[in-house]
This record gives C-alpha cells, sequence and structure tokens, in this order.
C-alpha cells in the first residue's frame, strides 16, 4: 500500500520556531528524501515534520516523564546527591509543587505546541491539493486533522485548554471546558468519516482515531470540570462503548506474551493500534523508555559495550504495594505475566551469593554468546546480572567467545567497599533513599538489538495506544454505566489473554468494582505515560504516596508556563494562567 511506503520514506525537517501562535514557521530540510530525488514529495514532506516532532514529544524528559513523575507510579531523586536534580523539576513535579518556571512541564508544553503548529502547517498544505483530487494528500488530510486532535487533547489533559487554529497566519484561539471538548470532537468525527480500512500502526488511522474519541468522551466529565468531582454522563459512556466495541471487532489480538509488545520489531505485533515507528528511516529513533530506569551499570546489549541505563525513575513503594494487595502471599512475579518475565537464566550452582562479593567472585559467572544475553523485563527487584568490563571497558570474554555474565558490581554509590546493584524497595528524597541502587525499576522495553548506545536508535516502537488499552476502557465504560457483569467479562479477558507463560497467567477475578478496575489499568497500562490521567479520573491524585502529600485539586492541571505568558502578553487575556499558580 502507497500510503505505507509514505511514512518509511520521509524525510527530517527541523522547525525553527519561537513563541507559539504569534510566529511564522521556517523549516530546514536537514536530510533528503530517500527516493534519491532529492526533491521530497508534498505529502512526505508535511506529514514528516510532525511524525519526527512527535517523538519529541514523547522524550523521557518531556510528556512522557511529567505523566510518568507526577502520578503515584514513578519517583526521581537526586540520585547520590550528583545525578537527575536538573534544577529540582523532577522532585517537584512529583510532590505537586511544580511551578510556572519549572522545565519540565515548559519543555512539554513547547513541544506539544511545537508540533501542534506543525500539525497546522501540514494541513494547510495538503488542503488544496486534496481539494484538487491528489489521492494521497487527500487520505493524509484527515489524518494530520487528527494528530491536531491528539495533540489538542494533551493540551487539554495538562494544562486544561486547547488551540483553535485553522491557519498558520492566524493567533491562536484558546478555548477550555465544554468548548475544548467541541473541538477536538469536532476534528476527530471529520478525520474519521473520511479515513479509509488501513490498520498500520505507525501512522494515526481510523480504529486510533476511534480511540482517541473513546478516550475523549471517557475523560469528558473531567475536563469539564477539572478540579470537581467528575460526573460521568451515560450518553458518554455509551458512546466509548460503541467506539472501543468497533476496534475490538476490528483486526487487532491481544498479544499472548505481555513483552513482546514492547520488544524489538513490535510494528508486527497485532495489538498495536498506534505508535512510534522506530524502524530507521527518520533516523531518530531512541531509547529513552528503555535506559531511563535501569542501573546505569548494567551492559545490556554486551555486543555494543557503550549500552547502559542511567539511575533514573524507579517504582514508588505504593505502587508496588499495589501488586502485593492484589496477589497476597503470592509473589506477582508468579501470579502475573505483565509484572516479570525472567530472561537473565542464572545456572543454580550460583544463584546462592553467601559469601560471594566482587573482592572474590572473579570466578563467580556463566557464559553466553553476547547477542543471546537479555536481562530481565517487568519490574526489576534485588541483585541484576549482567556483563562485566575490564579496567580498560572491554567486556570480560570466556574462551569460548562468549561473554561472562557476573552480578553487577556497583560503581555508581560511593563507599569503601564495593558491592553489587541490589535495587531495593525503599526509595525517597533522603541520602539513603536516593542513591543510585534504590528503588524497584521499570525495565519494561527491551533494550534494542540496535542500540549502540544508551540512548540512540531503537528497533523497538513506542507504544502510544493498544488493544489492551482498548479493553479496559470499554470495561470502565461498562462499570460507570452500571454493567458490572460486562466490565469483570472485559478486564478477565484481557487478563488471561497474557498466557504466553501458563504458569504466570493472571486467574479470572471473582469480582469488579471502581477500585479494583483502577488498580488493573495499572497493572496493565504501567511505564506507558497514562497513570496521571487515570488517577485523575478515578479521584486518586489528591492522595499520598512516597514523599507526596500535596492534597490541592488545582494540581491536576500544570501550570502554564511563564515563558509562554510572557511571550503573549502583548494580546492581553490570551493566555491566562491556571488556578493554584
Amino acid at each position: 500500500m502507497k500510503s505505507k511506503n509514505i511514512y518509511r520514506a520521509l524525510v527530517l525537517v527541523t522547525i525553527i520556531y519561537t513563541v507559539f501562535a504569534c510566529t511564522k514557521l521556517k523549516e530546514e530540510i536537514l536530510d533528503e528524501s530517500l527516493t534519491g530525488t532529492g526533491q521530497a514529495e508534498l505529502v512526505s514532506g508535511s506529514i514528516a515534520p510532525v511524525y519526527g516532532s512527535l517523538r519529541d514529544v514523547w522524550l523521557h524528559t518531556v510528556n512522557f516523564g511529567l505523566q510518568e513523575i507526577a502520578s503515584d507510579e514513578a519517583i526521581l531523586p537526586y540520585r547520590g546527591g550528583k545525578d537527575w536534580y536538573d534544577g529540582g523539576k523532577f522532585i517537584a513535579v512529583h510532590q505537586h509543587l511544580m511551578t510556572p518556571s519549572n522545565s519540565l512541564v515548559g519543555d512539554t508544553w513547547k513541544k506539544i505546541t511545537q508540533t501542534l503548529s506543525k500539525t497546522v502547517l501540514a494541513i494547510e498544505k495538503l488542503k488544496p491539493e486534496a481539494e484538487k483530487g491528489d489521492e494521497e494528500a487527500r487520505k493524509a488530510l484527515p489524518e494530520m486533522v487528527a494528530m491536531r486532535a491528539y495533540l489538542n487533547m494533551m493540551a487539554l489533559d495538562n494544562w486544561g485548554l486547547v488551540f483553535k487554529k485553522e491557519k498558520s497566519s492566524e493567533t491562536s484561539e484558546i478555548l477550555r471546558k465544554q468548548e475544548a471538548i467541541d473541538y477536538i470532537e469536532k476534528d476527530l468525527l471529520s478525520a474519521l468519516d473520511a479515513m479509509g480500512d488501513d490498520s498500520y500502526s505507525g501512522r494515526l488511522n481510523k480504529y486510533s482515531v476511534m480511540a482517541l474519541l473513546a478516550r475523549l468522551y471517557l475523560n469528558a466529565a473531567v475536563y469539564r470540570d477539572p478540579y470537581g468531582t467528575p460526573k460521568f454522563k451515560k450518553e458518554d459512556m455509551d458512546k466509548v462503548i460503541e467506539y472501543t466495541s468497533n476496534i475490538i471487532s476490528g483486526p487487532y489480538e491481544l498479544s499472548a506474551e505481555y513483552f513482546d509488545l514492547f520488544s524489538d520489531n513490535n510494528s508486527a505485533n497485532a495489538e498495536l493500534i498506534f505508535a512510534l515507528d522506530q524502524r530507521g528511516v527518520l533516523q531518530t529513533e531512541h531509547q529513552r523508555w528503555a535506559y531511563w530506569s535501569i542501573s546505569g551499570d548494567q551492559v545490556p546489549r554486551p555486543e555494543s559495550p557503550s549500552t547502559r541505563g542511567t539511575d533514573a525513575a524507579a517504582l514508588t513503594p505504593d505502587f508496588y504495594q499495589t501488586w502485593v494487595d492484589a496477589y497476597g502471599q503470592v509473589d506477582p512475579a508468579d501470579a502475573d505475566a505483565r509484572f516479570f518475565k525472567k530472561n537473565t537464566i542464572v545456572p543454580d550452582n550460583l544463584k546462592d551469593l553467601t559469601g560471594v562479593n566482587p573482592s572474590n567472585d572473579s570466578n563467580h559467572y556463566y557464559c553466553i554468546k553476547a547477542e543471546d544475553f537479555e536481562i530481565d523485563r517487568g519490574i526489576l527487584r534485588g541483585i541484576i546480572w549482567g556483563p562485566r568490563k575490564d579496567e580498560n571497558g572491554k567486556i570480560l570474554k570466556c574462551d569460548d567467545g562468549g561473554v561472562r555474565i557476573y552480578p553487577v558490581i556497583n560503581t555508581r554509590t560511593s563507599g569503601t567497599s564495593r558491592t553489587y546493584v541490589n535495587h531495593t524497595l525503599k526509595i525517597d528524597f533522603t541520602a539513603e533513599g536516593s542513591l543510585h541502587n534504590t528503588g524497584y525499576r521499570f525495565s519494561k522495553y527491551q533494550f534494542s538489538h540496535k542500540a549502540p548506545d544508551c540512548c540512540s536508535f531503537s528497533a523497538v516502537d513506542l507504544v502510544l495506544i493498544r488493544l489492551g488499552e482498548i479493553y479496559l476502557m470499554r470495561a470502565e465504560a461498562k462499570l460507570r454505566n452500571n454493567d458490572q457483569a460486562g466490565a469483570l467479562a472485559d478486564i478477565n479477558f484481557l487478563r488471561t489473554s497474557r498466557n504466553a507463560r501458563p504458569a504466570q497467567t493472571p486467574a479470572p477475578l471473582s469480582k469488579i468494582n471502581l477500585d479494583i478496575l483502577f488498580r488493573e489499568s495499572g497493572f496493565e497500562l504501567y511505564w506507558e505515560g497514562l497513570r496521571r490521567t487515570y488517577q485523575i479520573r478515578f479521584g486518586k491524585y489528591e492522595g499520598r504516596w512516597t514523599e507526596k502529600t500535596n492534597n490541592d485539586a488545582k494540581k491536576r492541571l500544570f501550570p502554564i508556563p511563564q515563558q509562554a505568558i510572557d511571550g503573549a502578553s502583548s494580546k492581553e487575556g490570551f493566555l491566562v494562567q491556571n488556578e493554584g499558580y
């Protein structure tokens, strides 16, 4: 299909941006089209900047980090008093004490509004060509209209506003509450009416648009009254059920192996509805969702010795406790295939580390081919194993050419005696709780075999919408419509479909309520940037968790960056700061 091939021949475009809403955009072509003509096609050249920039929106230090750290799912302390302080932006966001100068909030605003501007420009270029009868422009136009809605929904979710803008020469109109919902809905419905049946996940399609509509209606009660108690309307829930049911009856299937969703070459996974394609065309694919949480002493790809983690975000003990509460005396690693997958298989004779330490463990290793080594997936606890380097930074090898796998030495935490990396449950903002090893870790995304270093290149698409979320949304809408049986059936179908490892297949639940459904959403969707939205909708965002005691409902929305307000000061009342800031 030609519409798929267009994406694979996209060009890199950077748009130099100053102040949103009021400035003209300048394009700089950074790379030629892969067709060899030296001239990008209109469609490719219009949509490439949008998809390329969407990766920037979802960087770990942009919207992904903002959503994770603001929630009860993740925490990022000042590691060892030397790493990841970054002006205190992560600490303030986690404590819900951010200000209009917080750069995590500011960078997210900038990237979303920049990408939104590129989308408006793409619509402006494509529309006249589509009206002339250009078939590829006609296909791409509703896709960009849907992308405008998607980005505006992010802005609505983060700041309680959207930017109504039809032409790049216009100044945006700021909409809030029902007006904002109506504008997004109009874009999504118009896009849906014009889209075909293509189910390729690397670009927005009719199924991802239906998913966005379901998200919009499910969150509409929050968007109408961002600081109050949401009042869910039956007609909204009916629409959620309608659109999610259409998707469920479509071409997608739940993945039996949960972690295949987040592994190399997942583009072909039948569960993915919308993902950021990372197969090398744009040369901007990144590894941040894999590297951000794991230990900086781990070498996840021994054939590329420069690969590493960074000891940044970790699970809050509170989020881990939700798993413990659900499974009681059974280890969640044994009870739920979504919690953990064992990849690093340590021989039985090496598992006992009694009396073993970095000073006497030179022979305490096993051998494996470099390309066959895989770190464990899911939630990492305790001592980890991996390759080790010599004093010259070279991976220690076995006689057969394989790599030696040892308990990983903790080199990042200062001390007189060397120890192993031991991820502990306790993590907080104290000196002890902020050491590099503290906190259980997210290892949901595979560290790609394509990666040469910590951050660059990946063959793992970044998942933005998938069928698992669709089942959760339909179950929630049914439950809010008092259909407990229907909700329970959806949740149990979702749970028991993760059956590639039968011993770890989650058992069906015997009952369902909103608290159980919220807990289940955490098990299914952790480390996907959705937790904050779920917490707000379920009335959990004002709760207490590790290092967070603020219960101000005004913190549901982030502050509008002061720089943006100052930049729009020539137009009185254009940007009004959110309440509470």
